[in-house]
């Protein structure tokens, strides 16, 4: 990655965490809806709650890990047929 400035690292940083922020907020939303009743009696958590939130979280970060991996491959192809449309053009 030759030319990088620092700028660019920190903007890329900023990005990466603006980003994690977002998913941890959409999947703490989308547990909380999912496993925790709008109206509770009790403070602490359910048993049932607490496993249904495990899941959850579990869930929705295999499925953001999996989702991760497709983009970067999808992305690294994408790369590929560029730099050989590059080479065609060039012959």
């Amino acid at each position: 990655m030759a030319g990088i400035t620092e700028a660019q690292l920190k903007l890329v940083a900023d990005l990466e965490m603006e980003m994690m922020a977002d998913m941890y907020n959409r999947m703490s939303t989308t547990c909380q809806k999912k496993c925790i009743p709008t109206r509770y009696k009790d403070s602490e958590l359910t048993k049932g709650e607490t496993v249904c939130v495990d899941r959850c979280v579990a869930k929705y970060m295999d499925i953001h890990d999996k989702i991760g991996k497709k983009l970067t491959q999808m992305s690294q192809q994408d790369e590929e047929r560029v730099k050989q449309l590059q080479a065609q053009m060039q012959n």
